[in-house]
C-alpha cells in the first residue's frame, strides 16, 4: 500500500481509534445508572439519529434494496445489536480499560473467522499468531488466580463481543462494503437504523423500560457522546476506511483503543490496572502482527 494511499485514510483512522477508545469511558458512566439494554438502544438511536440528520441534509436517501436491507440485519446483530449489550454487561464488572483491552482481540476473531469459512488460507504464521494470542488472552484473565463470578462473566462477554465485531467485520466486507456503490454515511445510517429497531424490539421484550428518566446529567452527556460519536461518527468513519483500506486493515484501529481507554479510564475514572493486564495486551498485539505480517486480504482495496 503506497504512502499516498494511506494517507487518504489514515487521519479518520487515527480519529476513529480516538472515539472508540473513548466509547468505554462513557459505558463506564453509564452502566453506573441504566440497564446493558438501555445503555446499547439508547447509543443506537442517538448514533442513527445523527446520521438520519446527515442525510437529510446531504439530501441522500436511504437505500430501496431489500437484499441490501437484509445484510443490514445480519450485519447490525453482530456489530452492534449483540456487542454493544455485551460490552454494556462486561462493564459492569470489569474496568473500561480491560474491555478495550478484549476488544484488541478482534483482528484475531477476524481472521479465525476467515480461516474458518475458508476465504483465507491458513498459514503456519497466522495458525501461530492464532496461538499466541490465545496466550495473550489467558494472561489479561489471569488463570493463575481465582476470578470470582462478576470479573469471569464481565471479561467472557468483552471477548464475545470482540468475536461478534470479527464475524461482522468479515460479513460487512464481503456483501456490503466490498460491493454497494452507496456512499458510507448511507451504509452506515442504514445499519445504524437497523440496529436501532432490533434493540428497542429486544429491549421491550425483555420488559426494560427504554429510557431511564431518573438518571443523572452525566449519564445523559455520557449517552449523547457515546450515541453521537461512538456510534453515530465511529460507524461513519467504519465505512468510509474500509471502503478506502479493506477490512484487515481497518480491523486493526483496536491496536490503539487500549492508550486511549487507559489514557481516560486512569486517569479520568482512576482505575486500576494489574500487571498482567498490560502484559497480555502487548501479547495480544505481537500475536496480531503476527498473523498479518506478509499477508493481504482478499478484500483489501489498498
Amino acid at each position: 500500500m503506497q504512502i499516498n494511499q494511506v494517507g487518504r485514510w489514515l487521519p479518520a483512522f487515527l480519529l476513529l481509534a480516538a472515539i472508540w477508545g473513548n466509547s468505554f469511558f462513557f459505558i463506564k458512566i453509564a452502566v453506573g445508572h441504566l440497564e446493558p439494554l438501555q445503555v446499547s438502544f439508547g447509543r443506537m438511536v442517538i448514533g442513527a439519529a445523527a446520521l438520519l440528520l446527515a442525510l437529510a441534509i446531504g439530501r441522500k436517501k436511504l437505500p430501496t434494496d431489500p437484499r441490501l436491507w437484509g445484510h443490514f440485519q445480519i450485519a447490525s446483530i453482530v456489530l452492534t445489536t449483540l456487542p454493544f449489550t455485551l460490552f454494556a454487561y462486561g462493564e459492569q464488572y470489569v474496568s473500561s480499560v480491560v474491555a478495550a483491552i478484549w476488544n484488541a482481540t478482534t483482528p484475531l476473531c477476524t481472521l479465525a473467522f476467515t480461516l474458518l469459512l475458508r476465504t483465507e488460507k491458513a498459514t503456519s504464521g497466522r495458525v501461530a499468531g492464532l496461538g499466541l494470542g490465545f496466550a495473550g488472552v489467558m494472561v489479561v484473565l489471569g488463570i493463575w488466580q481465582p476470578l470470582d463470578g462478576g470479573q469471569l462473566g464481565g471479561s467472557l462477554a468483552c471477548f464475545a463481543a470482540a468475536a461478534c465485531y470479527g464475524l461482522g467485520g468479515a460479513y460487512m466486507g464481503r456483501f456490503i462494503t466490498g460491493r454497494r456503490p452507496e456512499p458510507a454515511v448511507v451504509l452506515a445510517a442504514s445499519q445504524l437504523l437497523s440496529g436501532a429497531v432490533q434493540l428497542g424490539v429486544v429491549t421491550l421484550v425483555a420488559g426494560v423500560p427504554l429510557i431511564d428518566t431518573t438518571a443523572p446529567a452525566e449519564v445523559w452527556w455520557s449517552m449523547l457522546a457515546l450515541g453521537g460519536l461512538g456510534t453515530g461518527a465511529a460507524y461513519l468513519l467504519l465505512y468510509w476506511v474500509q471502503v478506502r483500506a479493506g477490512v484487515t486493515t481497518t480491523s486493526t484501529v483496536t491496536y490503539l483503543l487500549p492508550v486511549f481507554a487507559t489514557i481516560s479510564g486512569v486517569v479520568i475514572l482512576g482505575e486500576a490496572l494489574t500487571w498482567n493486564q498490560p502484559v497480555g495486551a502487548v501479547v495480544i498485539l505481537a500475536a496480531i502482527a503476527l498473523t498479518q505480517r506478509k499477508k493481504r486480504s482478499l478484500v483489501d482495496v489498498g
